[in-house]
Protein backbone atom coordinates (compact mmCIF):
# COMPACT_ATOMS: atom_id res chain seq x y z
CA UNK A 1 0.00 0.00 0.00
CA UNK A 2 1.52 3.29 -1.02
CA UNK A 3 1.98 5.66 1.73
CA UNK A 4 1.05 9.38 1.94
CA UNK A 5 3.13 11.94 0.21
CA UNK A 6 5.50 14.51 2.08
CA UNK A 7 7.09 17.33 0.02
CA UNK A 8 9.90 16.14 -2.07
CA UNK A 9 13.39 16.19 -0.27
CA UNK A 10 16.47 14.88 -1.73
CA UNK A 11 18.27 14.52 1.52
CA UNK A 12 15.50 12.71 3.32
CA UNK A 13 14.78 10.55 0.47
CA UNK A 14 18.35 9.03 0.52
CA UNK A 15 18.19 8.47 4.42
CA UNK A 16 15.13 6.22 3.60
CA UNK A 17 16.29 4.58 1.21
CA UNK A 18 19.29 3.48 3.15
CA UNK A 19 16.89 2.29 5.55
CA UNK A 20 16.05 -0.43 3.15
CA UNK A 21 19.78 -1.69 2.09
CA UNK A 22 18.78 -2.84 -0.96
CA UNK A 23 21.06 -1.11 -2.97
CA UNK A 24 23.25 -3.05 -5.24
CA UNK A 25 21.96 -6.52 -3.19
CA UNK A 26 21.63 -9.59 -5.46
CA UNK A 27 19.39 -11.10 -7.56
CA UNK A 28 15.86 -12.29 -6.28
CA UNK A 29 13.29 -14.29 -8.04
CA UNK A 30 10.66 -12.97 -6.10
CA UNK A 31 11.38 -9.30 -7.72
CA UNK A 32 12.59 -11.40 -10.91
CA UNK A 33 8.49 -13.10 -11.10
CA UNK A 34 7.15 -9.70 -10.27
CA UNK A 35 8.84 -7.65 -13.30
CA UNK A 36 8.13 -10.57 -15.68
CA UNK A 37 4.21 -10.23 -14.82
CA UNK A 38 4.70 -6.75 -15.36
CA UNK A 39 5.93 -7.14 -18.48
CA UNK A 40 3.05 -10.24 -19.58
CA UNK A 41 0.52 -8.46 -18.33
CA UNK A 42 0.93 -4.80 -20.22
CA UNK A 43 2.30 -6.50 -23.55
CA UNK A 44 5.79 -4.70 -23.15
CA UNK A 45 9.30 -5.74 -24.02
CA UNK A 46 10.88 -4.17 -20.80
CA UNK A 47 10.00 -3.99 -17.28
CA UNK A 48 12.53 -2.82 -14.33
CA UNK A 49 12.48 -2.53 -10.56
CA UNK A 50 14.23 1.03 -10.54
CA UNK A 51 16.25 2.16 -7.30
CA UNK A 52 16.97 5.87 -7.34
CA UNK A 53 19.77 6.70 -5.68
CA UNK A 54 22.29 10.01 -5.62
CA UNK A 55 23.57 9.85 -9.42
CA UNK A 56 22.48 6.65 -10.26
CA UNK A 57 19.82 4.37 -11.04
CA UNK A 58 20.31 0.61 -10.07
CA UNK A 59 18.09 -1.71 -11.39
CA UNK A 60 16.67 -4.19 -8.70
CA UNK A 61 15.11 -6.18 -11.20
CA UNK A 62 14.83 -6.07 -14.99
CA UNK A 63 12.92 -8.16 -17.75
CA UNK A 64 14.29 -7.44 -21.17
CA UNK A 65 17.25 -5.32 -20.38
CA UNK A 66 20.63 -6.03 -19.70
CA UNK A 67 21.83 -2.69 -18.31
CA UNK A 68 22.16 -2.96 -14.29
CA UNK A 69 23.35 0.76 -13.77
CA UNK A 70 21.79 3.94 -15.27
CA UNK A 71 22.42 7.91 -15.16
CA UNK A 72 19.82 9.29 -12.85
CA UNK A 73 20.06 12.66 -14.60
CA UNK A 74 17.19 13.13 -17.02
CA UNK A 75 16.24 9.52 -16.61
CA UNK A 76 12.07 8.90 -16.94
CA UNK A 77 12.42 7.44 -13.15
CA UNK A 78 14.30 10.86 -11.70
CA UNK A 79 11.06 11.97 -13.10
CA UNK A 80 8.55 9.93 -12.00
CA UNK A 81 9.94 10.55 -8.39
CA UNK A 82 9.59 13.75 -8.16
CA UNK A 83 6.07 14.05 -9.74
CA UNK A 84 3.35 13.97 -7.02
CA UNK A 85 1.52 11.00 -9.32
CA UNK A 86 0.76 8.06 -8.38
CA UNK A 87 1.56 6.91 -12.28
CA UNK A 88 4.04 8.74 -14.72
CA UNK A 89 2.73 7.79 -18.40
CA UNK A 90 5.40 9.27 -20.91
CA UNK A 91 4.56 9.05 -24.50
CA UNK A 92 6.58 10.27 -27.47
CA UNK A 93 4.47 12.29 -29.52
CA UNK A 94 3.26 13.93 -25.85
CA UNK A 95 6.71 14.48 -24.40
CA UNK A 96 9.35 15.23 -27.33
CA UNK A 97 11.08 16.70 -24.88
CA UNK A 98 12.05 14.41 -22.35
CA UNK A 99 12.30 11.72 -24.49
CA UNK A 100 15.31 13.97 -26.65
CA UNK A 101 17.12 14.63 -23.02
CA UNK A 102 16.60 10.69 -22.24
CA UNK A 103 18.66 9.98 -25.44
CA UNK A 104 21.94 7.97 -24.77
CA UNK A 105 20.73 6.73 -21.33
CA UNK A 106 18.54 3.23 -22.01
CA UNK A 107 20.37 0.66 -24.55
CA UNK A 108 17.23 1.51 -27.01
CA UNK A 109 15.42 4.16 -28.30
CA UNK A 110 11.74 4.19 -26.08
CA UNK A 111 8.44 5.49 -27.24
CA UNK A 112 6.42 4.56 -24.11
CA UNK A 113 7.01 4.92 -20.57
CA UNK A 114 4.72 3.82 -17.09
CA UNK A 115 6.35 4.37 -14.11
CA UNK A 116 4.44 3.88 -10.23
CA UNK A 117 6.71 5.60 -7.83
CA UNK A 118 7.35 3.33 -4.37
CA UNK A 119 7.73 5.38 -1.57
CA UNK A 120 8.95 4.28 2.02
CA UNK A 121 6.75 4.33 5.23
CA UNK A 122 7.67 7.95 6.03
CA UNK A 123 6.39 8.90 2.36
CA UNK A 124 9.46 9.55 0.36
CA UNK A 125 10.04 7.81 -3.23
CA UNK A 126 12.60 5.75 -3.42
CA UNK A 127 12.25 3.47 -6.54
CA UNK A 128 10.12 3.35 -9.60
CA UNK A 129 8.15 0.33 -11.17
CA UNK A 130 8.19 0.98 -14.20
CA UNK A 131 7.52 -0.44 -18.10
CA UNK A 132 9.07 0.63 -21.33
CA UNK A 133 8.41 -0.35 -25.11
CA UNK A 134 9.98 1.07 -28.21
CA UNK A 135 6.06 1.97 -29.30
CA UNK A 136 3.87 4.40 -27.92
CA UNK A 137 0.92 2.44 -26.54
CA UNK A 138 -2.01 2.91 -24.34
CA UNK A 139 -2.79 1.06 -21.00
CA UNK A 140 -6.17 -0.12 -20.35
CA UNK A 141 -7.52 0.31 -16.63
CA UNK A 142 -7.44 -3.17 -15.99
CA UNK A 143 -3.38 -3.04 -17.13
CA UNK A 144 -2.67 -0.03 -14.81
CA UNK A 145 -4.41 -1.54 -11.88
CA UNK A 146 -2.43 -4.59 -12.22
CA UNK A 147 0.31 -2.54 -12.36
CA UNK A 148 0.02 -0.80 -8.98
CA UNK A 149 -1.05 -4.14 -7.65
CA UNK A 150 2.82 -5.47 -8.75
CA UNK A 151 4.81 -2.05 -7.69
CA UNK A 152 2.22 -2.58 -4.33
CA UNK A 153 3.64 -5.96 -3.50
CA UNK A 154 7.29 -4.80 -4.48
CA UNK A 155 6.94 -2.29 -1.73
CA UNK A 156 5.95 -5.17 0.57
CA UNK A 157 8.71 -6.87 -0.41
CA UNK A 158 10.90 -3.82 0.61
CA UNK A 159 9.32 -3.55 3.68
CA UNK A 160 9.70 -6.71 4.34
CA UNK A 161 13.46 -6.90 3.65
CA UNK A 162 13.75 -3.80 6.13
CA UNK A 163 11.86 -5.47 9.31
CA UNK A 164 14.56 -8.63 8.50
CA UNK A 165 17.35 -6.51 8.72
CA UNK A 166 16.07 -4.63 11.64
CA UNK A 167 14.72 -8.24 13.32
CA UNK A 168 19.27 -9.14 12.48
CA UNK A 169 20.38 -6.50 14.06
CA UNK A 170 18.12 -6.72 17.11
CA UNK A 171 19.32 -10.76 17.60
CA UNK A 172 22.78 -9.98 16.72
CA UNK A 173 22.14 -7.55 19.88
CA UNK A 174 20.87 -9.94 22.16
CA UNK A 175 23.46 -12.41 20.98
CA UNK A 176 26.73 -10.19 22.44
CA UNK A 177 24.37 -9.26 25.55
CA UNK A 178 24.01 -13.01 26.05
CA UNK A 179 27.58 -13.18 25.34
CA UNK A 180 28.32 -10.49 27.91
CA UNK A 181 25.80 -12.06 30.62
CA UNK A 182 27.10 -15.72 30.22
CA UNK A 183 30.14 -14.40 30.99
CA UNK A 184 29.31 -12.89 34.06
CA UNK A 185 27.64 -15.63 35.16
CA UNK A 186 30.45 -17.51 34.51
CA UNK A 187 32.85 -15.23 36.46
CA UNK A 188 30.92 -14.51 39.12
CA UNK A 189 30.26 -17.90 39.54
CA UNK A 190 33.82 -19.05 39.48
CA UNK A 191 34.84 -16.34 41.89
CA UNK A 192 31.65 -17.57 44.25
CA UNK A 193 32.83 -21.21 44.02
CA UNK A 194 36.43 -20.98 45.52
CA UNK A 195 35.51 -19.35 48.29
CA UNK A 196 32.39 -21.20 48.63
CA UNK A 197 34.60 -24.72 48.53
CA UNK A 198 36.79 -23.04 51.22
CA UNK A 199 33.82 -22.73 53.49
CA UNK A 200 32.07 -26.39 52.85
CA UNK A 201 35.51 -28.02 53.99
CA UNK A 202 36.37 -25.98 56.67
CA UNK A 203 32.60 -26.28 58.25
CA UNK A 204 33.33 -29.95 57.52
CA UNK A 205 36.40 -30.03 59.30
CA UNK A 206 34.91 -28.40 62.49
CA UNK A 207 31.95 -30.60 62.59
CA UNK A 208 33.93 -33.58 62.24
CA UNK A 209 36.82 -32.79 65.06
CA UNK A 210 34.55 -31.29 67.07
CA UNK A 211 31.90 -33.69 67.46
CA UNK A 212 29.91 -33.96 70.75
CA UNK A 213 32.06 -30.93 72.10
CA UNK A 214 29.26 -28.54 70.95
CA UNK A 215 25.90 -27.78 72.42
CA UNK A 216 23.12 -28.88 70.47
CA UNK A 217 22.02 -25.55 69.48
CA UNK A 218 25.86 -25.13 67.97
CA UNK A 219 25.74 -28.53 66.72
CA UNK A 220 22.41 -27.46 64.80
CA UNK A 221 23.89 -24.32 63.49
CA UNK A 222 26.89 -25.85 61.88
CA UNK A 223 24.57 -28.11 60.24
CA UNK A 224 22.73 -25.49 58.75
CA UNK A 225 25.84 -23.66 57.32
CA UNK A 226 26.79 -26.83 55.69
CA UNK A 227 23.68 -27.76 54.29
CA UNK A 228 23.51 -23.85 53.22
CA UNK A 229 26.69 -24.04 51.54
CA UNK A 230 25.89 -26.80 49.45
CA UNK A 231 22.62 -25.61 48.31
CA UNK A 232 24.80 -22.88 47.51
CA UNK A 233 27.10 -25.15 45.62
CA UNK A 234 24.15 -26.38 44.02
CA UNK A 235 22.74 -23.32 43.07
CA UNK A 236 26.06 -21.97 41.03
CA UNK A 237 26.71 -25.02 39.31
CA UNK A 238 23.02 -24.94 37.95
CA UNK A 239 23.67 -21.49 36.67
CA UNK A 240 26.54 -22.56 34.53
CA UNK A 241 24.53 -25.21 33.67
CA UNK A 242 21.88 -23.57 31.77
CA UNK A 243 24.37 -21.29 30.52
CA UNK A 244 26.59 -23.30 29.11
CA UNK A 245 23.53 -25.46 27.42
CA UNK A 246 23.70 -23.04 24.35
CA UNK A 247 27.13 -24.27 23.64
CA UNK A 248 25.77 -28.26 23.71
CA UNK A 249 23.06 -26.97 21.12
CA UNK A 250 25.59 -25.95 18.65
CA UNK A 251 26.91 -29.16 19.00
CA UNK A 252 26.22 -31.47 15.10
CA UNK A 253 23.34 -33.91 14.60
CA UNK A 254 24.33 -37.00 14.45
CA UNK A 255 23.01 -40.99 14.23
CA UNK A 256 23.09 -41.97 17.87
CA UNK A 257 22.64 -45.74 19.93
CA UNK A 258 20.15 -45.04 22.00
CA UNK A 259 20.80 -48.00 23.75
CA UNK A 260 23.94 -47.22 24.53
CA UNK A 261 23.57 -43.47 25.34
CA UNK A 262 21.56 -44.45 28.34
CA UNK A 263 23.38 -47.64 29.64
CA UNK A 264 26.44 -45.33 29.67
CA UNK A 265 24.32 -43.12 32.43
CA UNK A 266 22.75 -45.59 34.09
CA UNK A 267 25.95 -47.10 34.82
CA UNK A 268 26.94 -44.06 37.02
CA UNK A 269 23.50 -44.90 39.12
CA UNK A 270 23.32 -48.68 39.10
CA UNK A 271 26.80 -49.53 41.44
CA UNK A 272 23.62 -48.81 44.16
CA UNK A 273 21.61 -52.16 45.28
CA UNK A 274 18.50 -49.91 45.88
CA UNK A 275 18.15 -48.60 41.93
CA UNK A 276 16.15 -50.50 39.30
CA UNK A 277 16.07 -48.87 36.26
CA UNK A 278 14.80 -50.83 32.64
CA UNK A 279 15.42 -49.05 29.04
CA UNK A 280 14.87 -49.43 25.40
CA UNK A 281 17.48 -52.04 23.57
CA UNK A 282 18.30 -51.55 19.99
CA UNK A 283 16.87 -47.83 19.16
CA UNK A 284 18.24 -45.82 16.75
CA UNK A 285 17.67 -42.10 16.08
CA UNK A 286 18.40 -40.33 12.86
CA UNK A 287 19.62 -37.14 12.48
CA UNK A 288 20.20 -35.81 16.36
CA UNK A 289 22.24 -33.26 18.89
CA UNK A 290 23.61 -36.04 21.04
CA UNK A 291 24.69 -33.80 23.40
CA UNK A 292 21.17 -31.80 24.04
CA UNK A 293 19.83 -35.18 24.20
CA UNK A 294 22.15 -36.65 26.82
CA UNK A 295 22.33 -34.29 28.95
CA UNK A 296 17.94 -34.10 29.10
CA UNK A 297 18.34 -37.46 30.05
CA UNK A 298 20.94 -36.96 32.62
CA UNK A 299 19.01 -34.50 34.78
CA UNK A 300 15.82 -36.36 34.20
CA UNK A 301 17.07 -39.53 35.31
CA UNK A 302 19.63 -37.95 38.26
CA UNK A 303 16.06 -35.90 39.61
CA UNK A 304 14.11 -38.72 39.57
CA UNK A 305 16.49 -40.80 41.61
CA UNK A 306 17.35 -37.60 43.88
CA UNK A 307 13.87 -37.21 44.87
CA UNK A 308 12.79 -40.82 45.63
CA UNK A 309 12.26 -42.03 48.88
CA UNK A 310 11.39 -45.42 48.25
CA UNK A 311 12.99 -48.36 49.42
CA UNK A 312 13.67 -49.12 45.76
CA UNK A 313 13.65 -46.73 43.01
CA UNK A 314 12.49 -47.63 39.90
CA UNK A 315 13.00 -45.54 36.79
CA UNK A 316 11.46 -46.93 33.43
CA UNK A 317 12.48 -45.58 30.22
CA UNK A 318 10.37 -45.99 26.87
CA UNK A 319 10.59 -44.90 23.26
CA UNK A 320 8.38 -44.85 20.46
CA UNK A 321 7.83 -42.80 17.32
CA UNK A 322 5.98 -41.56 13.84
CA UNK A 323 6.58 -39.60 10.92
CA UNK A 324 7.66 -36.72 12.93
CA UNK A 325 8.62 -37.32 15.87
CA UNK A 326 10.81 -39.14 18.67
CA UNK A 327 8.60 -39.84 21.74
CA UNK A 328 10.04 -40.40 25.34
CA UNK A 329 8.84 -40.91 28.45
CA UNK A 330 10.68 -41.40 32.27
CA UNK A 331 8.88 -42.56 34.53
CA UNK A 332 9.41 -42.90 38.13
CA UNK A 333 8.19 -43.73 41.68
CA UNK A 334 9.39 -41.33 43.51
CA UNK A 335 8.07 -38.26 45.56
CA UNK A 336 5.71 -37.14 42.43
CA UNK A 337 4.35 -33.50 41.88
CA UNK A 338 1.57 -31.03 43.26
CA UNK A 339 -1.10 -31.24 39.55
CA UNK A 340 -0.81 -27.11 40.00
CA UNK A 341 2.89 -27.56 40.17
CA UNK A 342 3.53 -29.76 36.67
CA UNK A 343 3.93 -26.32 34.33
CA UNK A 344 5.58 -24.19 36.85
CA UNK A 345 8.49 -26.54 37.75
CA UNK A 346 9.97 -26.27 33.99
CA UNK A 347 10.36 -22.49 34.49
CA UNK A 348 13.80 -21.19 35.61
CA UNK A 349 14.29 -20.52 39.49
CA UNK A 350 11.29 -22.57 39.92
CA UNK A 351 11.14 -24.98 42.65
CA UNK A 352 8.61 -27.37 45.07
CA UNK A 353 10.65 -26.50 48.20
CA UNK A 354 11.30 -30.45 48.63
CA UNK A 355 14.71 -31.78 50.09
CA UNK A 356 16.45 -34.39 48.09
CA UNK A 357 17.49 -37.68 49.87
CA UNK A 358 20.38 -35.77 50.50
CA UNK A 359 18.60 -32.74 52.40
CA UNK A 360 19.12 -30.52 49.59
CA UNK A 361 16.90 -27.78 48.19
CA UNK A 362 16.91 -27.95 44.54
CA UNK A 363 17.94 -24.54 42.33
CA UNK A 364 14.85 -24.45 39.58
CA UNK A 365 17.45 -24.69 37.28
CA UNK A 366 17.75 -28.01 35.88
CA UNK A 367 14.08 -28.42 34.38
CA UNK A 368 14.57 -25.02 32.87
CA UNK A 369 17.73 -25.93 31.38
CA UNK A 370 16.03 -29.57 30.28
CA UNK A 371 12.67 -27.40 28.27
CA UNK A 372 15.37 -25.20 26.66
CA UNK A 373 17.26 -28.11 25.00
CA UNK A 374 14.40 -29.94 24.27
CA UNK A 375 12.71 -27.30 22.29
CA UNK A 376 15.68 -26.47 20.56
CA UNK A 377 15.50 -29.81 18.90
CA UNK A 378 11.75 -28.64 17.99
CA UNK A 379 9.99 -30.79 20.74
CA UNK A 380 8.01 -30.28 24.05
CA UNK A 381 7.97 -31.36 27.16
CA UNK A 382 4.54 -32.28 30.20
CA UNK A 383 4.60 -34.16 33.43
CA UNK A 384 1.75 -36.52 34.45
CA UNK A 385 2.26 -36.68 38.18
CA UNK A 386 0.80 -37.70 41.93
CA UNK A 387 2.25 -36.64 45.36
CA UNK A 388 3.50 -40.10 46.67
CA UNK A 389 2.81 -42.21 43.20
CA UNK A 390 5.60 -41.00 40.96
CA UNK A 391 5.86 -38.99 38.22
CA UNK A 392 6.26 -39.00 34.40
CA UNK A 393 7.98 -36.59 32.07
CA UNK A 394 7.12 -37.19 28.39
CA UNK A 395 9.25 -35.28 25.87
CA UNK A 396 9.14 -35.31 22.14
CA UNK A 397 11.86 -34.32 19.67
CA UNK A 398 11.75 -33.49 15.86
CA UNK A 399 12.78 -36.08 13.78
CA UNK A 400 15.02 -34.30 11.12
Amino acid sequence: MQQKLVPFDEKLRRVALKEYAILNSGPDDDYDNLTFLAATICNVPVARISIIDKDQIWNKSGYGTYNSVLSRKNSFCDKAIQEDLPILILKRSENPEVFEKARGIYHREYSFYAGVPLHSSQGYPIAVFCIFDTEEKDLSDQQIKSLKALAGQTLNLFEFRKQKNKLYQVQNKLKEKYRELEKFASIVSHDIKSPLANIISLSELLKDENKGKFDKDTEQYLEFLVESSYSLRNYVDGILSFYRSDHVLEKDNVNVDLHKVLKGIIDLYQVSKDIEITYPNEVSLQNVNKAALTQVFLNLISNALKYNDKEVRKVDISFSKDEDFYYFEVKDNGKGIPKEKSRDIFELFTTLDVADREGNLGSGIGLATVKKLIESMGGTIEVESELNSGSNFKFRIKRL
